[in-house]
Order: structure tokens, then C-alpha cells, then sequence
């Protein structure tokens, strides 16, 4: 599945969902949310990913 989906216009801004295997909690467990933020920074520094944050209110 890692290539189904490519980006070939690297301008381009996508949105982007995830889920989640067997419904963990991976936002209210400390050791799972520093992985996912890990790989985030990771992409951010080596890969040029930016994250725009959008909060609705």
C-alpha cells in the first residue's frame, strides 16, 4: 500500500487522514503519541514536510 498514493507536485498542499488498527488510543497513551511525533519531525527535518494546522472552534 505505501505506493498507492504518490505526490508528484511537490508545491502542492494535501489533506491528508489517518486511521487507526484495532481503534488504539494513540493520542491518550504517552509511548504512542512520541512515535507518531517522532516520525512526524523526522519527515519535517529530512523530508521537507510541512504540517499546517487547522482548529475549528
Amino acid at each position: 500500500m505505501a505506493y498507492a498514493y504518490r505526490v508528484y507536485d511537490q508545491q502542492g498542499v494535501y489533506f491528508v487522514t489517518f486511521t487507526v488498527h484495532q481503534w488504539v488510543d494513540v493520542f491518550t497513551r504517552r509511548a504512542y503519541s512520541d512515535i507518531l511525533l517522532e516520525n512526524l519531525r523526522y519527515c519535517q527535518q529530512h523530508k521537507g514536510l510541512k504540517i499546517y494546522v487547522i482548529i475549528v472552534t
